[in-house]
């Protein structure tokens, strides 16, 4: 008897060879999946916004970006003039403040269902993981990719894709002037991976092409904090002129 691959929409196909998952970084982070980043401690919020911006290169549609008002009002509003310096955004981007956290589930699932967008962007405060199930059950329904920027507190189980931690990094050397600073530059620990679970603990240290747009991986950086730089000489501290002697 021939066997016949059976389609039953929204639920699952049988007789379809699986596609083999992609476990080179950053893992279809912004391009498929449930992907949470989480501050790696109180101030990296900027940092882990860049490096979602960098990352994610959703494959058509606009951004659509989920603000929770608390996390907005401590960490400052979007600069939407200086996307372009960060992330190529195929079709634009649109945002939108809400006030609970359940108000900003509520739209990113809607915003996924929709259609009519090709990543989805939520800020939010606090998740439990029946919230992570539904949320990745429709990304997965619907084919849109979600990042969910967490803030530093954020543990606990999850049935996102991956959980990555991310903090700031010092700036690379300038090939131009040694006292400005050079290309953006973060770590990414990946906490947590089901696509890749033997990939878990791996630590990313990642730098913008700012001419290209895209991530590389640099290895050989040190884990200290570097010390600061001297002051150039041509820009010395004033002196007082030597006092006259008199007679």
């Amino acid at each position: 008897m021939e066997s016949r691959a059976l389609d039953i929409p929204g639920v699952f196909r049988l007789g379809e060879t699986r596609r083999k998952p992609d476990q080179s970084f950053p893992l279809n982070l912004g391009r498929e999946g449930v992907h949470e980043i989480c501050e790696a401690r109180h101030g990296d919020m900027a940092a882990m916004t860049g490096f979602a911006l960098a990352a994610a290169r959703p494959p058509a549609g606009a951004v659509f970006w989920v603000r929770q008002f608390g996390l907005a009002r401590e960490h400052g509003d979007l600069l939407h003039a200086g996307l372009s310096s960060i992330s190529q955004c195929p079709a634009g981007l649109l945002s939108v403040q809400t006030r609970k956290a359940s108000d900003a589930l509520w739209a990113s699932e809607e915003a996924i269902s929709s259609g009519a967008v090709g990543l989805v962007i939520a800020e939010i405060e606090t998740l439990d993981f029946t919230s992570s199930r539904r949320l990745t059950l429709a990304a997965s329904r619907h084919g849109i990719p979600l990042i969910l920027l967490l803030p530093w507190r954020r543990e606990g189980t999850s049935a996102a894709t991956a959980r990555w931690r991310v903090a700031s990094r010092p700036s690379g050397p300038n090939a131009f002037d040694a006292r400005a600073p050079g290309a953006s530059r973060w770590q990414a620990v990946l906490e947590k991976s089901r696509q890749a679970p033997q990939m878990a603990g791996r630590v990313f240290n990642i730098e913008l092409d700012h001419e290209t747009l895209s991530l590389r991986v640099v290895s050989g950086l040190a884990a200290h904090t570097p010390a600061p730089r001297a002051a150039p000489a041509d820009i010395g501290l004033s002196q007082d002129p030597p006092r006259r002697k008199t007679g």
